[in-house]
């Protein structure tokens, strides 16, 4: 995908934003660097998925499992974590996952996709379809089961690189505006996960502890109150609030989005202000370039052009947001690094030869239902309500069987399924590897049946 924005695009997106035309450029190319990573990220989501089931149904899968369990020290002295390497990846890598969603949510809620009740309403609404109803699709079958009951979350998340990675596939068949109502359902979905991570998966609470991050958390929003704007500072703060929360009891993943929020998003200077600037800047740099000893064509820039770039640079942190700098920093790491070592350590099923035991228990058809049949049913049925009502309108240039398509992508779980697994079934190896197998088989159909949807009932002109 081309950062250069097309003229088709940014009126999509002035109506879709309304009167915020000015900030439309600014809004559209991180959107647009946002699908793109993600898209690219989802097809080496697929790659590592498929090496890691590979080696754990090999000759090695013995070396696969010890990887991933061999213990890890990392620390500073009198305060050393011993963990093994799954640990690592799952709660501390992890959480710079869950750090980066944060950022996304923050700035679609304040200028992007989520940023008015009109452009929001369709992608909340469908988003909670595609929760309540996979997780009661789960219960239908696992109500009876204390410890089976425990995994209903699992069929409501959405994998977003995923999705838009075979939202990619498609090119110029989907319009642009179903990408949009897809990152913003997907983004709204994950909110749901941070909250139910949050309130069900913590069992015992060391309240001293989490006074200490929450006492950090409030230190931070002081410090983006008086316009602190270092991203080290909030980096090294953050990591002693994902140490309280780790030691609380709360999943320190948690601590990642709570650190986000409190990122400052406010801009030192217009845009407007510092176009103005560039320009003077630049001319600054031109004229000295072309006067004395040095006209032409030179290795070196004199000390006036090395002030003018100085200048220059930074004026272009101040017309740039903390949030952005992380967010722009980050996400490349994690999309393609961060993502992919996550389905390595995780997506290692043990297939066997019981794998059609394991599809027809309670667990997998409980998932296997609530992401194939309850993902799509969800997501259609409360869009239609939420239409008909007149509450939300159709997304420009879409149809249902546009909606149809993107809800049956919004099945494919995977990475937030997978986590959530472990959350849910922590120590118990059999519902695992349940919930983990069903999870790739349906995010597999769900990715399918989303995709063929989206193929036949679109055309390249769309």
């Amino acid at each position: 995908m081309h950062e250069d924005t097309s003229s088709g695009e940014i009126e999509y997106m002035s109506r879709y934003f309304g009167s915020r035309q000015p900030d439309i450029n600014n809004l559209l190319s991180p959107f647009q660097r946002f699908t793109s990573q993600e898209a690219f990220s989802g097809i080496l989501l697929m790659i590592c998925t498929v090496i890691a089931l590979l080696w754990a149904n090999s000759t090695l899968d013995d070396l696969y499992h010890r990887i991933w369990h061999a213990h890890l020290i990392l620390g500073v002295p009198k305060f050393l974590l011993d963990e093994p390497v799954h640990f690592w990846i799952n709660d501390a890598l992890m959480a710079i996952f869950f750090f980066v969603v944060g950022l996304e949510i923050k700035r679609s809620v304040f200028l992007g996709e989520l940023a008015s009740a009109r452009s929001a309403a369709l992608p909340v609404v469908a988003a909670i379809g595609g929760m309540v109803v996979p997780a009661g699709c789960y219960l239908l079958f696992n109500w009876s089961s204390p410890d089976a009951f425990k995994g209903w979350a699992i069929p409501m998340s959405t994998d977003i690189a995923f999705s838009l990675g075979v939202l990619a596939l498609l090119g110029t068949r989907i319009p642009l505006s179903l990408k949009v109502f897809l990152t913003a359902f997907a983004i709204v979905d994950d909110i749901g996960a941070v909250v139910v991570i949050a309130v069900f998966f913590t069992d015992t609470i060391s309240w001293i502890n989490l006074a200490v991050g929450g006492a950090l958390l409030g230190f931070l929003v002081i410090a983006n109150w008086i316009n602190v704007r270092n991203p080290l500072f909030y980096a090294l703060v953050g990591i002693v609030i994902w140490v309280s929360f780790f030691q609380s009891g709360i999943h320190p993943t948690i601590a990642g989005v709570l650190i986000a929020m409190v990122i400052p998003l406010r801009v030192e200077i217009d845009p407007r202000q510092f176009a103005d600037r560039a320009r003077q800047l630049i001319t600054e740099f031109e004229e000295d370039g072309n006067t004395g000893p040095r006209r032409g064509r030179s290795a070196l820039t004199t000390i006036k052009q090395r002030a003018v770039l100085e200048e220059l640079e930074e004026a272009s942190k101040e017309v740039e947001s903390p949030l952005q700098r992380l967010e722009h920093l980050l996400h490349p790491w994690v999309a393609l690094l961060i993502m992919p070592l996550f389905a390595l350590s995780n997506a290692g099923v043990d297939l066997g030869k019981d794998v059609i035991d394991i599809l027809m228990s309670q667990v997998s058809i409980g998932i296997f239902l609530g992401l194939v049949v309850g993902k799509p049913l969800g997501v259609v049925i409360f869009s239609w309500l939420a239409i008909k009502s007149g509450f939300a309108n159709m997304p420009e240039q879409t149809n249902w069987w546009h909606i149809l398509g993107a809800a049956w992508l919004g099945g494919i779980g995977f990475t937030m399924s997978i986590f959530v697994t472990g959350l849910a079934f922590d120590g118990t190896e059999v519902l695992i590897a349940q919930a983990k197998t069903s999870i790739l088989v349906a995010s597999l159909i769900a990715g399918l049946a989303g995709y063929l949807t989206l193929r036949t009932k679109s055309s390249p002109e769309s």
